[in-house]
């Protein structure tokens, strides 16, 4: 199963959460899918030094950044419409999840389950 990053994992990235970190290290071990929806590295991503952690975790070979694409972005202006919310990038979190097959990593299982009860989430 692949795993799902949204922006509450990679900030406990950057933060140094080991936890979390172990997480992705297992899938990486296990040559699972690493994905990150391009919306959420928009979320976490501030730029400068300070982001040395997170840098190298997205630049890595492995962890593939998902382009967010018109299509994709109707279809999360459309699970929103149909869930009553307003964030697109966790729609996008729940399509790239649904898209994979995968678990995600999460600050927010809540919202997230409002658009997709069946999503499999790991809090962060």
């Amino acid at each position: 199963m692949s795993l799902v990053l949204d922006a509450g994992a990679l900030i406990a990235v950057e933060r140094g959460d080991r936890d979390t970190a172990a997480i992705i290290e297992v899938a990486r071990r296990e040559q699972r899918d690493v994905v990150v929806p391009a919306g959420v590295v928009g979320q976490a991503w501030r730029g400068g030094g300070r982001h040395a952690r997170l840098a190298r975790l997205l630049n890595a070979r492995d962890v593939h950044v998902d382009p967010l694409t018109d299509a994709g972005a109707r279809a999360a202006g459309v699970l929103c419409g149909s869930a009553g919310t307003a964030d697109v990038i966790d729609a996008s979190v729940v399509l790239t999840a649904r898209r994979h097959h995968a678990t995600v990593i999460s600050s927010d299982r809540a919202d997230l389950q409002v658009l997709d009860p069946a999503v499999l989430v790991v809090d962060c």
